[in-house]
Order: C-alpha cells, then sequence, then structure tokens
C-alpha cells in the first residue's frame, strides 16, 4: 500500500516528462528488460496508454522518415524507400521480442505496432504504392539474376506484407497492370512461373476482383498462340504467305481490350515489306472470329531485322518505329532527310526524333547524324552507318522513352483519378438506393466502410454535388444535410 502511494505522488506527476525522454533511446537499444520496467510500472499506475502512444510515435516517425525522404523518392533511386521499408520491417519483426517481453504480448501494443506502420507507409498518399508495384517490376524482369527463384519469392512474399499496409491498393494494380503489360507484349519477363506466382499472392491477399484483369491479360497471351498456330494451319493464308515477294515470320497478339491498359492508337505507313503479312492475318481473323474488330497498336510491336553491313551481317533487335526507319535505306539512298523519313514512316514527330536518336546517337550506332549532335532537328540527315562493327551477332537497339514520372506517370494517376470517381458515384448511389433517405454523416461513415482506397470527405462531396446535378439524389426540403434518393 505504500509503495501505490509512493509510486503515485512521485511517478504520476512526471509520467509523460519520462516517457519522452527516454522511450525511444531504450526502444533504439532494444533494452527490452528496462522497457518491460516502464510497461509493468506504467501499468499500476494506469498509464499504458501513454507509454502505447510512445510505442506507435516510435514506429511512426521512423517510417515516415523512410518514405517522405526526397532521396529516396526521386529520380533512378526510387526503388531504395521499398528496400529501406523492407529492411524497416526486418527491423520491427526482430522488435517482436519487445511486444513479447517488454510488452507481454498486449493486444493493444500489436494494433498500435500494425497501425503505426500502416500510417508510416501511407504517410505520402499514393507515392508508396507505386513504388512498390515498380520494385516488384523491377525483380519480375531481373528474376533470378538477384538470386534464385526461391529467394526472388520470398523477396516477393515481403514486399506482400509491406503491400497489406498500403491503403491505395487501386495505385498499386494500376502501375502493376501497365509493367505486367510491357513485360508479356516485350518480352521482359524473366520467369512466367514468378509472374503467376505473384498473382496468386495477389489474389490471396484481395480477392479475384482484384486479379481478374491481370489473370485475363494472361490468358489473352495463352489464346494468341493458339490463334496463331490456327493462323498457321488455315490453308488461304499459308498459300498467301508463300506467295509474297517478302516474306516475313510475324508473330500478333490478339488483346482484349477491357483487360489490358489503354493504349492510343497510332497511325503509320507501313511499307510494301509489311502490309501484305498484316492484311492476310486480318482477311484470316474477321474469317474465323465474325463480328469482331481489329485494332493495331503499332507501338508495342517488336522486330527482329537482319541487317547486312561491310563488316558482317547482324540481327538487330530493335521497335516496329525503329524498323520502320531501318528499312528506308533500303532503296539504294545512303543520305536521307529527317522530313523524307517522316513522310515515309509517318510516324508521329516527337515519336520519330526520339526514334532516329536511338539509332544515330545512342551506343549502338547503326545510322549517322549529320550535323552530330544529341538533338534531332527537321534539317538533320541520316546516313547508313557502313563502318559499324559489332561482337554480338544479335544486337538489341533500345529505344529511348519519355521519362515515365512525366507524360506517362500523370496519365496513369489521371485514369486512377477517374476510376475512383465512378467507383463513388456507384457507392453512393448504392447506398442512397439501398437506404432512401440519409443524413450527410450517415452517407459519409457508410461509405468511409465501402471504399477500398482513401477517400478526403471534400472530395467526397463534389461526387455528392455531382450527383444532384444529374439528379440521383436532392437535399431534403426540410433539412439540406439530408439527402433522398431519386428513383
Amino acid at each position: 500500500m505504500h509503495f501505490q502511494v509512493v509510486e503515485s505522488q512521485l511517478l504520476s506527476p512526471h509520467v509523460s516528462l519520462l516517457i519522452e525522454r527516454g522511450f525511444d533511446e531504450l526502444a533504439s537499444a532494444k533494452r527490452v528488460d528496462d522497457l518491460h520496467r516502464m510497461y509493468d510500472l506504467w501499468g499500476r499506475l494506469n498509464q499504458l496508454p501513454l507509454l502505447r502512444a510512445s510505442w506507435s510515435k516510435y514506429i511512426v516517425l521512423r517510417g515516415t522518415s523512410i518514405v517522405t525522404d526526397v532521396s529516396a523518392t526521386s529520380g533512378d533511386v526510387d526503388k531504395g524507400m521499398v528496400s529501406a521499408l523492407l529492411s524497416f520491417k526486418v527491423d520491427l519483426d526482430e522488435d517482436a521480442e519487445m511486444l513479447e517481453s517488454a510488452f507481454e504480448m498486449d493486444q493493444a501494443f500489436v494494433h498500435a505496432l500494425k497501425s503505426a506502420m500502416e500510417a508510416a507507409i501511407n504517410a505520402k498518399a499514393a507515392r508508396p504504392a507505386e513504388l512498390v508495384a515498380k520494385f516488384v517490376d523491377a525483380k519480375l524482369k531481373t528474376g533470378n539474376k538477384d538470386g534464385s527463384d526461391r529467394e526472388v519469392e520470398a523477396l516477393l512474399d515481403r514486399v506482400m506484407i509491406l503491400f497489406r499496409y498500403i491503403q491505395g491498393k487501386d495505385v498499386f494494380e494500376a502501375f502493376y497492370k501497365k509493367d505486367l503489360a510491357k513485360r508479356l507484349l516485350l518480352g521482359r519477363s524473366a520467369s512466367f512461373d514468378l509472374e503467376k506466382s505473384m498473382i496468386a499472392k495477389l489474389k490471396t491477399e484481395c480477392g479475384s476482383s482484384f486479379t481478374n484483369k491481370l489473370e485475363g491479360m494472361f490468358k489473352d497471351i495463352d489464346l494468341s498462340r493458339g490463334v496463331m498456330t490456327q493462323f498457321q494451319q488455315h490453308a488461304p493464308s499459308r498459300v498467301a504467305l508463300t506467295q509474297l515477294v517478302n516474306k516475313v515470320d510475324m508473330h500478333v497478339h490478339v488483346l482484349t481490350t477491357g483487360f489490358w491498359p489503354p493504349y492510343v492508337p497510332t497511325e503509320i505507313n507501313l511499307p510494301q515489306s509489311l502490309s501484305p503479312s498484316k492484311a492476310i492475318f486480318e482477311s484470316f481473323y474477321t474469317s474465323k472470329f465474325n463480328g469482331r474488330q481489329l485494332q493495331w497498336q503499332h507501338s508495342l510491336g517488336h522486330c527482329l531485322v537482319k541487317a547486312n553491313f561491310p563488316k558482317g551481317r547482324k540481327e538487330l533487335a530493335v521497335s516496329l518505329f525503329q524498323a520502320l526507319v531501318l528499312l528506308c535505306f533500303n532503296h539504294g539512298r545512303d543520305v536521307i532527310g529527317f522530313k523524307d523519313i517522316l513522310g515515309q514512316t509517318g510516324i508521329e514527330i516527337g515519336e520519330l526524333r526520339r526514334t532516329l536518336q536511338s539509332l544515330a546517337c545512342g551506343k549502338v550506332r547503326v545510322l549517322t547524324k549529320q550535323p552530330k549532335g544529341r538533338d534531332v532537328a527537321d534539317t538533320d540527315e541520316f546516313v547508313f552507318n557502313a563502318s559499324f562493327s559489332n561482337q554480338l551477332m544479335r544486337i538489341k537497339i533500345n529505344s529511348i522513352q519519355m521519362k515515365e514520372t512525366t507524360e506517362e506517370n500523370t496519365e496513369t494517376h489521371e485514369a486512377i483519378f477517374r476510376e475512383r470517381q465512378y467507383q463513388v458515384d456507384a457507392a453512393i448511389v448504392r447506398i442512397m438506393k439501398s437506404r432512401k433517405t440519409l443524413s450527410h454523416a450517415l452517407l459519409m461513415s457508410e461509405l468511409f466502410v465501402q471504399l477500398k482506397f482513401p477517400a478526403k470527405p471534400v472530395d467526397i462531396k463534389r461526387r455528392i454535388e455531382s450527383l444532384i446535378d444529374r439528379e440521383y439524389l436532392e437535399r431534403d426540403k426540410a433539412n439540406a444535410q439530408v439527402y433522398n434518393y431519386l428513383a
């Protein structure tokens, strides 16, 4: 009894100060015994909420410092943030000893750890979700170059733990889907087994509705193999192909629009060496699948071009746009101007500049530019590089892409924003159709439960106003804070 009085009189007035000055140091040094003494003493003083708040703040500050670190979220070190968060999570797993020995597995402290980790990871809105998707993309492109398949699997399991804390999973989905499309269509995936394993992990975590489109993309790839087999066995097509002067081996991926990211169609001028094969496939496909319409996505095409140089024959792995430019030099002309190439290929002017840069200004220069320089002007001329040599027989010429952090990134975020608007509208209508009449506060409460992404009240209010303008809802005439559903 006397001890309780002493503890109450001497310590209670100073609990906040003692925790503020000592907790972080004890936790960082993992002084479990001292933390347990603090937990035991603070429990007797009924001050565990203060200790728990310090435990939560300690985790939030450490995690937030990683997420908001400018050096870890810019330029080529984007993946540095995810690696740092993975290391942070490993460190927290080691802190399980604190939960068990220091805090006696107090469920309130366990919950505080989870909540704090979630708050830290989501401290920078959608950015962590985007970077986790890019981190996974990098690993699935390199595969077991970074270790065995088992090691990559273990790393993906750890990434999934971070994924659970992400609130904006729709942001992750949008970027993951975009990157998966590139891996599948451009042959950049290191392992289909790892790809399908990752889809299975996402399905287990989020359900089939989350992975439906991703699985559809794999299904399209498998079905395309069957379509190409039918095409090669189709007698009229086979006869037509054998009669071509310029024979090319062509493989077509037929994609279902709803599964894949949206692509803007590009108009180009296919040369006589390529257009007949395209026409023969179109004729076959429309005869087999009546009512379906093909829309060619030329920006996703790639080719293997056989090139004869004075110093030897090479195979050039290039994009379709690069191939169109190279084929301009097949007509005996050694020097061709920019405007002439533009007219022959029909490639969009900005895309053509990047394409010519990749062929004449990059590491592999199969063309030369006059005058020399990195930028491509309308008056520049291009020459077949007769002195080109390389030890490799097959050479990949990388395309020069627009910075993903600008135009492409902006388009992805805008698409996410539009999709969220549709989901908020649908949720509001669904709730109001069921309830008929509801106050603003109760509607907001139900929306926060139903929505699968973080939404700001001001954004929800805008959607409500939009639905009122479109006559899905109306404000109650007796109370402006109450909404009525209009059938």
